[in-house]
This record gives C-alpha cells, structure tokens and sequence, in this order.
C-alpha cells in the first residue's frame, strides 16, 4: 500500500519554533512529528510513502532518510516549486500514487491521534466506494465544516455544511483519508483543495464514505493545540502503552515521559501532561505542568512552568515563571526571577524584563 503525507509550507502558527526547522521535524513526545505518522503507516503494511513538501525539502531529506530502511518503507519527497493546496500534491505524486490498483492514504502531518488505518483499510474496501474520510466527533461543530449522510446508506457521505447555524451532525473531517487511484484523474496539477473541489465531486458520485474515529484526535499546528495535544496523547499511551511512560520517581505526578538522559532535582514536580527531551536539566525546587521541554534545555532552581513549549537549548533562570502558552525559540535564555506570561520569544534572544501579555519578542 502507499500514503501521501500533506507536510505543508511554512509552519507559521508554531513559530517560533519553526524558525530553526521546518514543523514536521518539530518533537512531539520526544520524536519528530512526521515520525508518528510514518511508523503508523509502515505497521499498517504502507511500503511507499510520499511527503509533500514546498519548504526547506534538503533537511526533510536529510533527516528521514535514515526512517527508510528502519521501517522498512521507501519515502519519496515530492518537491512542489508552488503551494498545491490539498489536493495538488496527489496530482504531482502521480506516478507513485498510480504505481498499483491498491488505495493509498492521505494525511495531514499535523494531526496526532490513534492512527486507526488497518480498520480504515478493511471499512474502505468493504463499501466499495472511491473514497472514505475519517471523520471526528467535536463539541461545537458550529465552529467547522460538518459531514451529514445520506439517511439511507449507513456512512455514505451527502453533504458538507460550512459552520451551521442548525445542528446538522457533530462529526468533522479528521484530515485522513484512503481513496482509490482512480480519484486522481479528477484532479489538475495546479493550486486545488481536496475538501472543496475534490470530494464534492464524489459526493455527486456518491462514492465518498465517512469512517468514525475512536480516541483522541488534534490537530497540533499551533502551541496551545501542541499542548493540549501533548496531553491527550499522554493520556492515550497510559492506556495503551503505560511502560513507554516514566514511571517510578517521586517527583512525578501523572503522564509524564522524560528522555533518559535527562537530570531532574528530586524535589522537583514535573506533571502531569509533561514531556522532556534528551539532556536536558531541571534544577532544585523547580514545578513543571502541562507543558514541553526540548533537548538541552535547562531550568534552573525553583522556577515553575505550565503552559510552556521550551524550545532547544534554552536557559530559565532561578524562580522565574512561565505560563500563558509561553513558547521559548531555540537558544533563548529568560533572566532569573522573570514572569513571562503568553509570550513568544524568537532564537536567541535574552529575556530580562517581565512580559505580562501575550506578544512576540524580538
């Protein structure tokens, strides 16, 4: 089988981190986003995977091609020279695409949840359509594009309402998909969106089905999402995986998964809902919730943060106090006994006066 990897251009609403590399390289439980995806897709029987790039492709190429023979997969990199939206990308990669009869999967890189494709494979096959999107349920689906069925065929897809008034239905597009080769013939190689050009062709056709999601489902392209996602994610691994989380230390509290490698003070607190990256180290007293911590990083002595993304390399001084979705760049170092509250602080900067409303610091 093959799948299509939608890697996406500038990862501008997770800045500043993505001004030292590109999003899909960016750890999420301390392991580059697009890997959770492509270790998913490989145990699924996928062999030949697409990433579609448009920016900075010579460190995607560099980084992943060492995952090739790991997983076992070959992985192409589709290089648009323009955007392609969402569905652009499967006319370039054609070729791969269209190498068998068998469907291929499609997926954002931002999305992390427990990638149900084997399940997704079997449902696709049985209905016989061209199409299945995976769809999941949300709260308020005013806030989306809804799916509604066809009330005559179980999951058979007739109509997508934008932002409803009413209450239409609760389930949305999860951004997955498997469709069949033959979807690409509908689709020109120019700047062309999937959601809105392609599926409601085979809406028309009655050919697209919805596939219900189980579990936790985000996407996690901007910090406060990241977070929140690092949480569900902790959440989902006690459930399903608890050994790969760490464990038996008194200073934890809750999920936490922490890189070996990395020194923690045994009075510290660190969780629940925390990640930490290799070498990094946390100093005497410090309180640490809700909130990431990149390799070589150091927090020093009873600083406390929540809410946070620590970028790499980065310094937090003695009793300083971060929160508010805070997001540190690479190599920024935050003075001792300073508040930083909702701050987004770009590489390499020093931080020695409080930041006490959410804004970008040059």
């Amino acid at each position: 089988m093959k799948g299509l990897i939608l890697v996406g251009g500038y990862g501008t609403r997770l800045r500043p981190l993505t001004l030292t590399v590109p999003k899909p390289l960016v750890e999420f439980a301390n392991r580059p986003m697009i890997l959770h995806q492509i270790e998913a897709l490989a145990k699924a029987g996928v062999t030949d995977i697409v990433l579609a790039v448009n920016y900075r492709p010579e460190v995607m190429v560099e980084t992943l091609q060492k995952y090739e023979k790991e997983y076992g997969v070959s992985i192409t990199f589709s290089v648009e020279t323009e955007p392609l939206g969402t569905a652009g990308p499967l006319k370039l990669a054609e070729d791969v695409l269209k190498k068998d009869k068998s469907p291929f999967f499609v997926l954002n890189s931002d999305v992390i949840c427990e990638y149900p494709f084997e399940e997704l494979a079997k449902f696709h096959k049985a209905h016989g359509g061209q199409g299945t999107i995976v769809a999941t349920k949300v709260d308020e689906p005013s806030k989306y594009g809804v799916i509604v069925h066809d009330i005559s065929t179980p999951n058979l897809i007739d109509r997508f309402v934008e932002k409803p008034v009413e209450f239409v239905g609760n389930r949305i597009n999860a951004g997955l998909y498997i469709l069949n080769p033959e979807v690409i013939d509908l689709i020109d190689l120019k700047p062309t969106s999937i959601e809105k050009e392609t599926f409601p062709i085979l809406v028309e056709q009655k050919s697209l089905y919805s596939f219900d999601l189980e579990g936790f489902w985000m996407d996690v392209g901007q910090p406060k999402d990241f977070l929140a996602g690092t949480g569900l994610y902790l959440n989902s691994l006690a459930k399903r995986s608890p050994e790969k989380l760490t464990t038996g230390k008194d200073y934890i509290v809750g999920n936490v998964l922490i890189d070996p490698s990395a020194k923690i003070a045994s009075d510290a607190k660190i969780g629940p809902n925390v990640t930490i990256g290799p070498n990094v180290t946390i100093g005497s007293g410090v309180r640490i919730q809700e909130s990431v911590v990149l390799e070589n990083s150091e927090i020093k002595d009873h600083a406390w943060v929540k809410k946070t993304i620590v970028g790499w390399n980065s310094e937090v001084g003695k009793w300083a106090r971060l929160e508010g979705v805070t997001v540190l760049g690479d190599d920024v170092k935050v003075k001792d006994e300073i508040y930083v509250n909702g701050g987004k602080v770009l590489p390499h900067k020093s931080i020695s006066a409080n930041v006490e409303k959410e804004s970008i610091i040059m």
